[in-house]
């Protein structure tokens, strides 16, 4: 995972801080908009997106949504008229957290993906274990099922398969 994500050209442009806006509720007035973003971060959640790269992300950092959420991942209390953010998750297999703040007034700010080391070992654990699980069901389903048979290397010495 952290080969690809230091490598691919889509996760190194979002690895650098970059301008991010709120894309919720476009069509509704500003005041509304400010009022929704702020309700929706409370909940656990913001839609926003990486402008330079065009990149659309729905994000969740409420430990009833994300079951790899820290303490503090909606802060509005670090800076005044700004929340910070921070998300985990998986995106095109790699492990990332999204790291930034949103100005309350302008709905825009600035953030970064960084890759999720702590995660991807614990993903990786889990791939492992279902990997070593699947290995081991294997191996059983052979020896409950397995019937002796005849080597293919017998039957060319006895002249062919049915011949003494």
């Amino acid at each position: 995972q952290r080969s690809k994500f230091d490598s691919d050209e889509l996760f190194r442009r979002l690895s650098r801080e970059s301008e991010v806006r709120y894309t919720g509720y476009r069509e509704r007035a500003m005041e509304e908009r400010r009022m929704r973003f702020v309700n929706d971060c409370r909940k656990g959640y913001a839609e926003i997106s990486m402008v330079a790269s065009g990149t659309n992300l729905q994000l969740y950092f409420n430990a009833n949504h994300n079951p790899y959420a820290q303490e503090q991942e909606c802060d509005f209390e670090r800076e005044r008229g700004k929340v910070h953010l921070r998300s985990g998750f998986i995106m095109n297999g790699v492990c990332v957290r999204f790291r930034g703040w949103v100005d309350l007034d302008r709905l825009d700010g600035a953030a970064c993906l960084e890759f999720d080391e702590q995660r991807a070992q614990q993903e990786d654990a889990q791939l492992q274990e279902q990997i070593q699980s699947y290995n081991q069901r294997m191996a059983e389903s052979r020896r409950i099922y397995h019937t002796p048979q005849t080597p293919p290397e017998d039957h060319h010495h006895r002249g062919g398969p049915g011949l003494p």
